[in-house]
């Protein structure tokens, strides 16, 4: 009797889990994003690659309004300074355009911050100890991801009082209100842990953490592995092409060569 229950438990679980699943993953139950107005506190989060993949993320954001993704978080693998120095040149490029424009002075200026987190995946390791290093890299996503409150945004917001002060508020920013990734397979690993927050919706963000993956120009004939993952696993609410062909062959968004 004993046995039958804790077969029947089990079973139950399974399907519950398995519907869940199905309906918190974008490709099977797509949803629409939430309007926001510009200058609204939103969080945007970058993943950025190595080398070309993130010289082709920051081209396809060339255009990036700071006042409507107000604060962005990077990521970048430990060892990777090219990145993260191409984040900074990229975020001052934002500022000396911002003040330069008349027509966003009266908003208030946005924020940005780095991240480090271990490579999923070392060049030449071993594939024994590649599921230790990614369950690694997994558990510093969710860190990442967390709600962050930052005290030099709010101040920006807020402005001085009377007396010259800041009003000390604090701006705090929930869970990444969209994420925009490509390349390598670190990206899939934060994916993974969008959708596992998302499937116990933790802290509500069941309709949050929205996902876009660029795949890369270079991919002309056959999706990247990281892109094949995300696509036949449905994990994305965007699967985004560079080529007419990759998108025919592929099922992804082509919208031409987000590369400049």
């Amino acid at each position: 009797m004993t046995a039958s229950l804790t077969a029947t438990f089990a079973i139950v679980l399974f399907v519950s889990a398995f519907f869940r699943l199905l309906y918190i993953l974008p490709g099977c139950n797509p949803t629409k994003p939430r309007a926001r107005r510009r200058g609204q506190p939103t969080r945007l989060l970058i993943v950025l690659g190595s080398g070309g993949h993130t010289s082709e993320m920051l081209s396809i954001l060339h255009n990036l309004d700071p006042y409507l993704y107000t604060h962005r978080s990077y990521i970048v693998s430990s060892g990777d300074d090219f990145s993260s120095s191409k984040a900074i040149e990229f975020e001052n490029a934002l500022q000396a355009r911002c003040q330069a424009s008349t027509e966003t002075m009266a908003l208030a200026p946005s924020t940005y911050d780095i991240n480090v987190i271990p490579r999923a995946r070392k060049i030449h390791q071993p594939l024994l100890t590649t599921p230790f290093s990614s369950v690694r890299c997994l558990l510093s996503c969710f860190a990442i991801l967390r709600p962050r409150c930052s005290q030099q945004l709010s101040e920006r917001l807020t402005g001085p009082d009377d007396k010259g002060q800041s009003t000390g508020e604090s701006a705090v920013y929930t869970y990444p209100d969209l994420i925009v990734a490509n390349g390598p397979a670190t990206a899939v690993l934060v994916i993974v842990a969008c959708l596992l927050l998302r499937f116990f919706n933790v802290n509500g963000t069941q309709h949050r953490l929205r996902t876009i993956y660029v795949e890369s120009w270079a991919r002309v004939n056959s999706l990247s592995l990281s892109g094949r993952i995300l696509m036949h696993g449905g994990m994305v609410n965007r699967m985004m092409v560079q080529w007419d062909n990759l998108a025919r062959t592929n099922r992804g968004e082509f919208r031409g060569a987000l590369v400049h």
